[in-house]
């Protein structure tokens, strides 16, 4: 009998044509809609039901089974519980990462199983290859759309049991292929951001969960600029919200004070203050076996950055301290800093608090 694939059908593009790539290669497919959020506003900001009426039309035209299944409670407890506690400790979370690991990597998969599933399947642009007995998570060959850095969390010991079927096409490719097969969303915009926010702004809808308090807004001369509405809805590196008007260039933030509750901003897009030279990280988690450290070779502190140099060593409680070859502009505490030997994901952790300026 062939293998039974189990396809996590969201409704887009990219897992449409996913599980019609496992089903010209001779898999039993099946696809499975999982819905993530829900709350009274889930209507008119998260695109469920639209999804879930896209996700139906494909599996109609593939002629493959579809199921449903409403993960929300898990993904409350999982994935948005600490994601409120990371912003409540003026981190900058990201959930996706989380959600990869909690929901669609274990949750997800457990589901599939019980549906008859021997593999899984998702529509992210990576790459899976065997190396011995264990198996590698590499880049997607789109080197815009790679999405291996929301990936490093997984369990590796799932890893032979998934599948990234287009994590060797180009976007466009899928797209045409998605027209080839007929498929109704082969054109549907493609989603971004967090579902649970959509469309409404992130302070606002934080504000319904969480409460800022007030401070001062120094620059990095402790010249008192203004007030802040709380540190948890600022992050390094933001621009917008801050208020602050004047002539020359813009302002931005720099660091976040939680000893006196002050947020720190600094004008100009490349002012010094943005930069460092180093970090350090939580615990981290390797895909495989660790290598060896001290190790040099290449990290991304952010999504879509080009990997950049960085020698890595271990300190205390399983953290990391890193040392990029060039000062990089941004580095957020609470995002994830992922490891990469040329193409290979080796694993990653999240970004420390930084020593205040």
């Amino acid at each position: 009998m062939n293998a039974h694939v189990v396809v996590a059908l969201s409704g887009g593009v990219d897992s449409a044509v996913a599980a019609a790539l496992l089903k010209a290669q001779g898999y039993r497919v099946s696809g499975l809609f999982m819905k993530n959020w829900e709350d009274d506003d889930t209507d008119s900001f998260c695109s469920s039901a639209a999804d879930y009426k896209s996700a139906r039309a494909v599996a109609e035209i593939l002629e493959i089974p579809l199921h449903s299944a409403n993960f929300s409670a898990q993904y409350r407890e999982r994935v948005f519980a600490r994601f409120l506690a990371d912003c409540q400790a003026g981190l900058t979370p990201n959930p996706d990462i989380l959600c990869n690991r909690e929901i669609k990597f274990d949750v997800f998969w457990r589901h599939a199983q019980k549906l008859g599933a021997d593999l899984m399947a998702t529509g992210h642009y990576a790459r899976i290859t065997p190396n011995g007995s264990a198996y590698n998570l590499l880049a997607g060959r789109d080197r815009d759309k790679d999405q291996s850095y929301f990936l490093h969390t997984i369990d590796h010991v799932v890893l032979p049991y998934v599948r990234f079927p287009i994590g060797d096409f180009q976007k466009t490719d899928i797209r045409e292929r998605a027209r080839m097969l007929g498929l109704p969303n082969a054109n549907r915009k493609g989603s971004s951001g967090i579902c649970f926010i959509g469309e409404r702004h992130f302070r606002s809808f934080l504000q319904r969960y969480l409460t800022g308090t007030r401070g001062p807004m120094y620059s990095v001369d402790a010249q008192l600029m203004g007030e802040h509405e709380g540190l948890m809805f600022y992050t390094i590196g933001q621009r917008h919200g801050l208020a602050i008007g004047g002539p020359g260039d813009a302002w931005y933030v720099v660091d976040k004070r939680p000893s006196d509750n002050a947020l720190i901003i600094a004008q100009g897009t490349h002012h010094p203050a943005l930069y460092r030279e180093t970090c350090e990280t939580l615990t981290v988690q390797w895909l495989g076996d660790a290598p060896p450290l001290p190790w040099e070779g290449h990290v991304k502190i952010r999504y879509r950055q080009e990997a950049q140099a960085v020698s890595v060593e271990s300190i205390a409680h399983g953290g990391l301290h890193l040392r990029f070859k060039d000062p990089q502009r941004a580095v957020t505490p609470g995002q994830s800093a992922v490891f990469y030997d040329a193409d290979r994901c080796l694993g990653g952790a999240i970004i420390a608090p930084t020593p205040p300026l």
